[in-house]
Parts: structure tokens; sequence; C-alpha cells
């Protein structure tokens, strides 16, 4: 008897033609979730049947009380090799081996700026007038040369948005709590002496922090206070950083003049999250990761994770 795969969250519906799963089609039966399955109550129910679960990045919590509920699950794959929402101890304890896939840091970069520029040029705006007939030329845009982009960490991916701003010829400067000045300088930027200077003194801030007990609403009413009224908000890395009721308090009070952002409080978000009507907010379905060579790479390695569990020995084993 096959085992049976259960492949999660392909909205798209890509996930078996992004990878070559014949490899493992005599061993494996896949099925695909277009939709996504919240409640622990309705994913033990639909994953009950399952021996192998493929799940992208965070988006679906495995606490041990799930695991528990899910006898024949015998291995878990995860997009990325970092994963907060699966309990390790309780898969351990159940017999659940749980692997990693590489993942790029590139494409949440270039999303970073379609949604800067897309703010600053007023794209969305624009381009809905044009095809509406609609008033010729309503906005007037943002500058980015001789602007200040302050970053919010400066790791890999917010390194990388550091480059691309210093090529747009903006000042860029960095701040997080262990960032040093030897790491600055390293990238080229600037290393604002404290949060508070850094919001206080640029025309773009950007997020790019890993969530944790320090970041976790880093940014709240007095941080979003500080940012000049002229000044934008981008957060693709993720929601808990900003104080949510914050940012909408700050969207519909006009006390900035926008933000893009790509992750949410609760995901995928309701038909009557505030978030979808909020004034100000260019806003995109978390698509950080969303990409052709990204997805590539996620079910590509799932499906060679997935063929060295069934021999036996597992690769890139989290945690």
């Amino acid at each position: 008897m096959r085992l049976r795969c259960a492949v999660l969250d392909d909205f798209q519906q890509v996930a078996v033609e992004a990878a070559d799963w014949s490899v493992v089609a005599d061993d494996v039966e896949v099925v695909s979730f277009d939709r996504h399955i919240d409640g622990e109550d309705d994913l033990a129910t639909a994953l009950v049947g399952f021996d192998i679960v493929v799940t992208l990045r965070e988006r679906v919590p495995f606490p041990g009380s799930l695991i528990a509920r899910l006898p024949r699950l015998k291995l878990i794959v995860a997009s990325g090799m970092r994963n907060s929402v699966i309990d390790y101890a309780a898969a351990e304890a159940h017999g659940v081996t749980v692997c990693g896939t590489a993942s790029s840091s590139t494409p949440p970069v270039e999303l970073t700026w379609s949604l800067l520029l897309g703010l600053a040029r007023g794209i969305v705006e624009e381009s809905n007038a044009l095809r509406s007939g609609g008033p010729w030329q309503s906005t007037v845009g943002a500058d980015l040369h001789g602007r200040r982009l302050g970053l919010l960490g400066l790791g890999k991916i917010g390194s990388k948005v550091a480059q691309v701003g210093l090529a747009f010829g903006m000042h860029v400067s960095a701040w997080s709590q262990n960032l040093t000045r030897e790491r600055a300088d390293e990238v080229g930027v600037e290393r604002a002496g404290s949060k508070e200077e850094l919001l206080a003194n640029s025309d773009f801030v950007s997020v790019h922090l890993a969530l944790g007990d320090r970041t976790r609403g880093l940014l709240g009413p007095a941080e979003l206070a500080l940012l000049k009224p002229t000044a934008y908000l981008i957060n693709t890395s993720r929601a808990a950083i900003v104080d949510q009721d914050a940012l909408l308090d700050a969207l519909h009070t006009g006390r900035i003049a926008g933000a893009g952002v790509d992750v949410f409080d609760v995901e995928p978000l309701p038909a009557d999250h505030p978030m979808r009507t909020a004034p100000r907010l260019l806003a995109t379905p978390h698509l950080g990761y969303v990409s052709r060579g990204n997805y590539a790479t996620y079910y590509g390695q799932a499906v060679e994770g997935i063929r060295a569990f069934l021999a036996g020995a597992p690769v890139r084993r989290l945690p």
C-alpha cells in the first residue's frame, strides 16, 4: 500500500508540476489541498489519513495536540530551514520526522521593492484610474534618490534591500538590537544610533527582522508616531513585529503617507478583515516567498526529502 502525502496550501495548484514527483509515485500518493485548512479540529479531520505532510513556511501550526491526533503521520516537510509553529519535541515523541528545504532570500527582497516603488509612485491608483477612465495623473510621486531608507534588520534580506537602495542613490541606515558598526560598514550603510533615531529620520522604513520575544510588537503606537507624515512603512517580514491596530490607526488618520504589507496577523485574511479596506495601504497576500524558482526549490527538495526518508536516511532534519 502506498503512503499518502498531503500538500497543504497549494493555492495556485502548482505543487505537483513544480517538481518531479514521479520518482516517488510507486510509493507515495500525493493529494494537494488548494484551500487553507484552519483550526486544529478541521486539520485533524483532513489529515488523519495521511502519512506525510508538506507544508509551506509557518502558515499551519503543528502543536503536540494535533500531532497526537494523526496516528499515521510519519514525516513533515516544511519549506525553509526554520519553523516556529512545529512542536519538535511532540513530533519526536510520536515518531514523526521533520525536515526542511532551502529557501532563497531573493524573492522577498524583490517584493519589498515592488511594494516600496508601488507606494512611492502611486502605481495601483494610477493604473486603476487609467483603465477605468479616471483622471489623467492624480498623484505626485515620492522621490527615492537622495531620500533616506531605514532598515530594521540587516541580515540576508535586509542587506540585499540595502544594496538596491544604494543603487537608487538613497541614503541607507539600519538598526537592530545586535547590529554592529562593523556589519553596517561591511554592507556600506550607516548604523543608526537607536530605533527611535532611525524611525524619525527615514523617508521609507522597511522591516527585515525575525519574529521573537524581543521583536514582537517592536513598532507600536509610540514608535509609529515617530515617523514623518510623509514616510512609508514596508513590512514583508512578520505581521506581529508591527502592532496591527496601531498601523491601522496611522493609516486611517493619515499619520503616515502609506504602508506596504505582505504579512498579516491572520492568514489568509478573513473577508471582513480591516486590512482589506484600510486607506493608504498597498497589500499583497504573503507573496514574499512565492516565485517559480522558490517553488521549484521547495517542492523539488520536498520530493528529495521524501525519497531520503523512504530510504531510511532523512536529510535537512529540523530543528
